[in-house]
């Protein structure tokens, strides 16, 4: 048994050093062809010196892009409309499958909550903090705490989560922050929170905006900051004060930062992943669309499910993406 072992161990450690020195010639390879092109762009004179420094600029860019994300994005297009093994063309059905099977609906409903209330909550909440940490004193220091939750990945933020929601039998005492509080507030016999449905969903909710918050206050606190001191002076001068300096003034300024922080925060939610993964793995009616796509390609090992919901995926973050940019093109006009 462990000579077994041992071969298994030297073959996988050998499969190991094997793909890391093909990854290696890999690079090698593109840095080569990057610095010949750069020795050749920086030789070049007359006409040849425009086209090659935009080669030399854009080049390397377009080709980890196409490689990266393009040549992808075809492939698991084209494998959508295939069986489980890609050996058989099937259409439309896995998209048919995605929204009339119970689960993968059960995903795209939970989509579409977390896209409705998570992105709203974390930038209202972003907006208020801005407004009122600006208005005492150290706050770089409230802005550093309140910001803190953003630079922790989100598995790690659900490990800490998973602590507050720890649930232990009745009768034996209850480690999780929140069963401690609401036993404090009366409630004797506080319920398992990650598999109470939907309650469980909400509860995972606030993981994300517990992380987003603090992005979304530091983004608003400089757009706000960045409000002409012209313009705040006149208000004030033609008594606007307090929610009347916020509602004509202060928003309408920054609406197109408030806008770019809602949808990337939507953008951020509707990839959702790691959260349900780390928490729940989808069970117990949390599955979303990121972990089902998962689940389907590595689990359950259908590549053309899998595809299709990444395809759907993929789908809903477009718009959200060329929105933003074309709000941004919008506004560079303007200046």
């Amino acid at each position: 048994m462990a000579a077994q072992t041992q071969v298994i161990l030297a073959s996988t450690a050998s499969d190991a050093f094997s793909k890391l020195g093909q990854t290696g010639e890999a690079l090698l390879v593109f840095f080569g062809i990057g610095l010949i092109i750069f020795v050749a762009a920086g030789r070049a004179t007359g006409r040849l010196h425009r086209p090659l420094t935009i080669v030399v600029l854009l080049g390397p860019a377009l080709v980890l892009l196409a490689v990266g994300l393009v040549i992808p994005a075809i492939r698991t297009i084209y494998l959508s409309f295939y069986s489980d093994d890609s050996s058989t063309f099937v259409g439309g059905k896995n998209f048919g499958w995605a929204f009339t099977n119970g689960s993968a609906q059960q995903a795209l409903l939970n989509t579409l909550l977390w896209i409705l209330i998570a992105p709203i909550v974390a930038t209202a909440l972003g907006l208020l903090l801005a407004v009122l940490v600006d208005r005492i004193k150290f706050q770089a220091v409230y802005k550093s705490l309140i910001f803190m939750p953003m630079a922790i990945s989100f598995v790690g933020a659900s490990i800490i989560w998973k602590f507050v929601y720890d649930y232990r039998a009745p009768g034996q005492p209850q480690t999780g922050l929140l069963s401690q509080v609401v036993i404090k507030l009366g409630w004797s016999n506080p319920p398992n929170w990650i598999l109470s449905h939907p309650l469980n969903n909400f509860l995972l909710m606030v993981i994300m905006i517990w992380s987003q918050t603090g992005f979304a206050m530091v983004v608003l606190s400089a757009a706000i900051k960045a409000i002409p001191d012209d313009i705040i002076d006149a208000a004030k001068v033609d008594g606007a004060r307090g929610l009347a300096m916020a509602f004509r003034i202060t928003f309408p300024m920054i609406r197109s930062t408030l806008i770019v922080v809602l949808t990337t925060v939507m953008i951020i939610t509707l990839k959702l992943f790691d959260i349900i993964r780390t928490m729940t793995g989808g069970n117990f009616g949390t599955e979303v669309l990121a972990n089902d796509m998962y689940s389907q390609t590595f689990v359950n090992f259908d590549t053309g499910k899998g595809s299709a919901l990444a395809v759907i995926l993929f789908a809903g973050v477009l718009p959200l993406v060329a929105y933003n940019i074309v709000l941004l093109r919008r506004e560079r006009q303007i200046r």
